[in-house]
């Protein structure tokens, strides 16, 4: 018992009371006292501050301090208020750095304009504007939970997030300005995507976003990079009011290093993303409350009544296709590999024709899956990031894109257990368009920097469900360009009527939805390239064979598309033996190495449904098993229907002629021989 009373427990260590001379804090002998008086203090303790900027680099090849950090971010601050002025004021707003939630954390820089108050100066203009800058995904995760509802995050580590009404693009809602610019350089007319506005509607709608953003407490900025390719690349500004936003478009976009950041200035290219705002239905030329506008004078996109982040990805994809061939530089719509010898491979196709798996190979570095640009210096990924579909998605199917949903990851629209937070991706209750956008150093055989030399391979994928185009052929450079104009994939009808007939759809150069000059410029383009540079043209039918959908076809085995792809890449397939094809006159290879040669011509395949209509009668080995037998089969029989088979051959054929009508007027390249020679090369019957 001490001397004063108190009892002390044995082993426990003595309090003291007295006061120290060192410290005015009570502690305890064990531990070393805090250095905070306040728990505001202690929480300020908590973060450590980044490291300083690399210097500048003076004129004399010395590093030196440069401009004062102070003064650099108020120059920052300028340039975005500079962005997010409003034109009928002619000034920007006033902005300072940093979480308003979070005054005391934050340094107070910025910026203010400095003018005279007149009669029409609004309410936004007397406040201060929190500007979100470049921030990480674990700032970006904390203000997205804590302030968007419908935002959480999942077992994984990805960030759940909704998009609101919008689970999908707005095609019909997108307008782009027609000017003295664009009058004559622009895809106007039947069949184009670009809708036009005038620019007077254009700045009804900017000033719309603008105000709506101004009158927040805080906005969210990223300064990033388009293209991989240092030489060419894009300096891109997003302005948006959502953490989800900015996250996605961290992942999507190329991240500028600091020192990058720091010489940034001001952007090539602005988003406004006011999404949560809508547009007005009785200004002219809107059809809805959802707007996204394209100026490409202004270089500025603008969102409306939409929040579904894919707008931004596909607006700036757009803006690639039409700032990139002003430079002689082809902008692709593709996927792009590279193995390990230097050889690359572009991979084209729409959805449902593999082009995300198959140009996704553990044995081949990915240089991205969706976006690219082939200059005079070879290819390079437009992106920073994969976006990438997650209905039905499973760890078998497709592991890069299962371990790449992780933290750091936006997953859109998806619906998970309310407990576990485990992600149920086969769950349409929300919608089938689930997508998970990740940095592409996820993937783990990503080639970074995202660039390679010149393709020597260009895969033309379509998932043909008439079953009447062959698994491969070798094409000519007319026919390349024939079927990379067409952009032919089969989908299947809606069934509700018990219908099973497959339609035909064409998108030109792949991916009609986001190009803005004319198809056939595109097409010689990548004819003079493909030319230069030696690149072999193929089309690969990922679709049926046999028969038709719903008919007598079967899918074609993954695992012989992939032997095919496998026999491109080596350059084996070009010394193989070829033979012409009636109608489309295709060169399609007689045999392949893991691939029987019966399956390489489709007239050759018969499905599983009609062996036991036609009855067995080929005398198969006895040591062979039951599926093996199954399998000798599958190769060897016909068609049941010959006739059947050239019906649907014909009808393709119509088709795709129907759909070239619409380019037969333009001349392509200098002259019109090409012009002739890829119409040539359709179908002839």
């Amino acid at each position: 018992m001490a001397s004063n009373g108190v009892g002390v427990l044995k082993g426990l260590a003595k309090i003291q009371t007295q006061k120290k001379e060192e410290a005015d804090v009570c502690h305890d002998d064990c531990a070393t006292p805090i250095k905070a008086q306040t728990i505001d203090q202690l929480h300020s303790l908590q973060k450590k501050k980044s490291a300083p900027n690399t210097p500048h680099e003076n004129a004399h090849g010395v590093f030196s301090s440069g401009i004062p950090e102070i003064e650099r971010q108020k120059q920052q601050l300028q340039s975005i208020s500079a962005s997010l002025a409003s034109l009928t004021r002619e000034t920007g707003p006033k902005l300072v750095k940093g979480d308003p939630e979070r005054k005391h954390e934050t340094p107070r820089v910025a910026h203010v304009q400095h003018f005279e108050p007149t009669i029409g100066v609004s309410d936004s203009a007397l406040k201060f504007t929190h500007v979100l800058y470049n921030l990480s995904p674990a700032e970006l995760y904390e203000q997205a939970i804590k302030y968007e509802k419908g935002s959480f995050i999942t077992s994984s580590g990805a960030l759940a997030t909704l998009s609101g009404a919008k689970t999908g693009r707005s095609p019909r809602d997108k307008r782009v300005v027609r000017d003295e610019t664009t009058e004559d350089q622009l895809w106007w007319g039947k069949g184009s995507p670009n809708i036009e506005m005038d620019e007077h509607t254009f700045m009804v709608n900017r000033e719309r976003a603008v105000d709506y953003l101004n009158s927040l407490d805080k906005v969210f900025v990223n300064d990033q990079f388009l293209n991989w390719d240092p030489k060419h690349r894009i300096k891109v500004r997003i302005i948006s009011a959502r953490a989800y936003h900015s996250l996605f478009m961290h992942n999507m976009c190329i991240r500028p290093t600091p020192e990058e950041l720091e010489n940034f200035g001001d952007p090539d290219f602005t988003i406004y993303n006011a999404g949560q705002f809508p547009c007005n239905r009785y200004t002219h030329y809107m059809t809805s409350s959802t707007s996204i506008d394209l100026n490409l004078t202004r270089r500025e996109m603008v969102i409306l009544g939409t929040q579904y982040a894919g707008e931004m990805k596909k607006g700036l994809f757009s803006v690639m296709h039409y700032l990139m061939p002003m430079r002689q530089i082809l902008s692709l719509h593709s996927g792009c590999n590279m193995g390990k010898g230097g050889d690359v491979a572009l991979f084209f196709g729409l959805s449902g024709t593999g082009k995300t798996t198959l140009s996704t190979d553990h044995n081949r570095y990915l240089i991205g899956d969706d976006e690219h640009c082939w200059s005079e210096n070879g290819v390079s990924n437009i992106e920073g990031g994969c976006y990438a579909k997650c209905i039905d998605l499973s760890k078998d199917k497709e592991p890069d894109i299962w371990n790449a949903i992780k933290f750091g990851t936006v997953l859109e629209n998806v619906v998970f257990d309310e407990h576990t937070r485990e992600v149920h991706h086969s769950d349409k209750s929300v919608t089938e368009n689930t997508r998970a956008a990740y940095p592409i150093e996820y993937i783990p055989n990503a080639k970074i920097p995202c660039v390679g030399p010149h393709p020597k391979n260009v895969i033309l994928l379509a998932c043909d469900a008439f079953g009447v185009l062959p698994p491969v052929s070798k094409l000519s450079l007319a026919q390349t360009m024939y079927h990379f104009i067409s952009g032919y994939t089969a989908l299947v009808a809606g069934t509700e009527d018990g219908v099973k007939e497959p339609q035909a759809t064409f998108s030109a150069c792949f991916g009609a939805a986001f190009i803005m000059l004319h198809p056939t410029k595109y097409a010689a383009m990548l004819a003079e390239k493909m030319q230069k540079h030696g690149a072999t043209g193929w089309l690969v039918n990922t679709g049926w064979s046999g028969g038709s959908y719903g008919g007598s076809g079967n899918r074609i085995k993954l695992t012989y598309t992939r032997k095919i792809i496998d026999a491109i890449h080596s350059g084996s397939l070009l010394e193989a033996n070829y033979k012409t094809t009636e109608v489309f006159g295709l060169e399609t290879p007689t045999e392949i190495e893991g691939v029987p040669s019966e399956v390489l011509d489709p007239t050759n395949t018969v499905s599983w449904l009609s062996l036991f209509s036609i009855g067995f009668t080929i005398v198969l080995p006895l040591h062979l098993s039951f599926t093996q037998k199954l399998e000798a089969l599958f190769v060897r029989l016909q068609w049941p229907d010959k006739m059947a088979y050239k019906d649907s051959l014909l009808k393709l054929a119509g088709l795709f002629k129907k759909n070239f009508e619409g380019f037969t007027d333009y001349k392509i390249g200098k002259d019109s021989k090409l012009t002739e020679e890829i119409l040539a090369a359709g179908p002839v019957f």
